[in-house]
């Protein structure tokens, strides 16, 4: 059976393309070996599940490892400490039933599983527990995935609660070597009362949990390990790093993005018109298609992050200043929005302040904020729809005339506003302008080191041609003269001999209009509105 890349579900090595797992496993090793309780806590479709499954091969040598998911147990299981006991012990006699566990253990368990309508403490479980790593000729491991279904139930706070007991007791009662929680939600930060009748005493069920800093992001020389094997098998001839670097560029890592980036280029571009073998798929050109239709498609992880905006408004709020108004937000552990944007992916932290966490994740923010335009901004959106015709030129875009037609229709529709706006909401209408106009085509992203208050370089990739875009508010010429220095810089790097520079200026004597001013070998367009 021939290998794929996967997206759904955990991976296997025998079936799927993977990066090679050997440092982290070892790190995780390591934690077990000092008996560490921890979480596993990252956002959805971080290769969780993955690691896990490889976990417990990799111990199983030196230890007897439980491997449990907490999916398997219905949410009616979880009404009090006796059917969660009973569907708990259920599922480890599942994982147990060839394994060398004391016969008597094992009966233990059965009888806990099968206890019918006899009330079962959760003590007597852990005593279970207990007598079964007394006993245990290997140390007992227990590893728990997708926690976040159990969370909200206070019994499970009970068990986090017994598990965190048991740890601190450890010194005179056997319990497990480790404990390894994995999900969304980092239980430590659930908080419940110790005692009913103690109302503002509020503890964590499980602050014993042990920091898990292995990072589970793929580097570029991860990903080019993974199309090392691929290139084997199909001898495609690609440059590796180089689509490696071009693969993370646009992902940070983020292990969802890069296989489905390598899914798209492997499954769905090879064989159409642009694309007809899969050398001309593993390109630049192909990791860029491979982009566009990412950024465009339906799929869980886009449905849960869009989800998460819709849900929590100031998270909303929170990422749109990130984007449009390019405001430079510190990390502060104890900012409950920002802890929030982290644990489900949306951002990073680099340099001690808050970023998107990746190309494609902003592209896709900016899409979804761009399709929720006021009544005036959709007068500017019809026309970039009524001109499209007019900015492509045998298959080439025309970014001057976009740039012309821009300038025309901003100050007709909104010429009268002030600095306010100019600052807050002019760059977001030329993307809002943009974006039908390369729609289907071409992608857009920002490039981070220069998206703030003052300035922000927009790149466009359209049919293999890029361009270079400084969007900027206007801070008099002095402040006008060294963007254009910055903007000569950047042409540099990117090999390209014409870029644009797209000022909104809320002087009353400003001069508005498109031209054309030449540096050495370097031509600018520049635009006031």
């Amino acid at each position: 059976m021939a290998k794929v890349f996967n997206v759904n579900g955990a991976c296997r090595r025998d079936r799927h393309y993977m990066v090679d797992l050997g440092s982290r496993l070892e790190q995780v090793r390591r934690m077990v070996e000092d008996g560490e309780y921890f979480i596993i806590s990252k956002a959805r479709q971080y290769g969780k599940t993955t690691l896990l499954r490889a976990l417990v091969e990799y111990l199983e040598e030196e230890y007897q490892v439980i491997s449990l998911d907490l999916q398997n147990i219905e949410s009616d299981e979880y009404i009090n400490g006796s059917t969660f006991v009973r569907a708990l012990t259920r599922e480890i006699n599942k994982k147990i039933r060839k394994t060398a566990v004391a016969d008597g253990i094992k009966d233990w368990l059965h009888d806990l599983a099968d206890s019918g309508e006899r009330d079962v403490r959760m003590a007597e479980m852990f005593a279970c527990f207990s007598e079964w790593c007394e006993q245990s000729v290997k140390p007992v491991v227990i590893v728990i995935d997708e926690i976040d279904t159990a969370a909200n139930n206070q019994v499970f706070l009970d068990f986090l609660a017994q598990l965190r007991a048991a740890y601190l007791d450890s010194d005179k009662t056997a319990a497990f070597q480790s404990v390894i929680l994995a999900g969304v939600y980092d239980v430590r930060n659930i908080r419940r009362k110790l005692r009913p009748e103690d109302e503002h005493k509020q503890n964590s069920p499980w602050n014993i949990a042990a920091d898990f800093d292995v990072d589970m992001s793929f580097s570029s020389e991860d990903i080019a390990g993974m199309l090392k094997t691929y290139e084997a098998d199909h001898n495609t001839e690609m440059n590796i790093q180089e689509i490696a670097d071009l693969i993370y560029s646009y992902t940070s890592g983020y292990p969802f993005l890069v296989s489905r980036l390598c899914k798209l280029m492997d499954e769905k571009l090879v064989g159409t018109v642009d694309f007809k073998d899969r050398e001309s798929a593993w390109t630049k050109e192909g990791v860029l298609e491979a982009v566009k239709r990412l950024v465009n498609e339906k799929n869980t992880l886009f449905e849960s992050l869009i989800g998460r905006l819709n849900a929590y408004q100031e998270l909303k709020e929170m990422i749109y200043l990130l984007l449009f108004q390019g405001q430079v937000i510190l990390y502060n552990a104890d900012d409950m929005a920002t802890d929030m944007l982290l644990m489900f992916g949306f951002v990073k932290v680099e340099g001690g302040t808050v970023e998107i966490a990746n190309r494609v994740f902003e592209t896709r923010l900016y899409n979804y904020f761009l399709t929720q335009p006021e009544p005036r901004s959709r007068e500017l959106r019809k026309m970039a729809v009524l001109d499209k015709n007019l900015f492509v030129q045998n298959g080439q875009l025309n970014m001057e005339r976009i740039l012309e037609k821009f300038v025309i229709y901003f100050n007709d529709i909104y010429g009268d506003q002030g600095q306010r706006f100019m600052e807050e909401d002019g760059r977001r209408y030329f993307m809002l302008y943009l974006k039908p106009i390369i729609n289907g085509v071409g992608n857009y992203y920002v490039e981070a080191q220069t998206r703030n208050q003052e300035r922000t370089d927009l790149i466009i990739d359209y049919r293999g041609a890029q361009f270079i875009i400084e969007m900027k508010v206007w801070r008099g010429n002095a402040y006008h003269e060294r963007g254009e220095e910055q903007l000569i810089n950047y042409l540099d790097y990117y090999h390209l001999k014409k870029g644009y520079m797209l000022s909104f200026n809320f002087n009353k004597n400003k001069e508005v209009g498109v031209k054309e001013i030449r540096f050495d070998d370097k031509i600018l367009i520049e635009a006031v509105v």
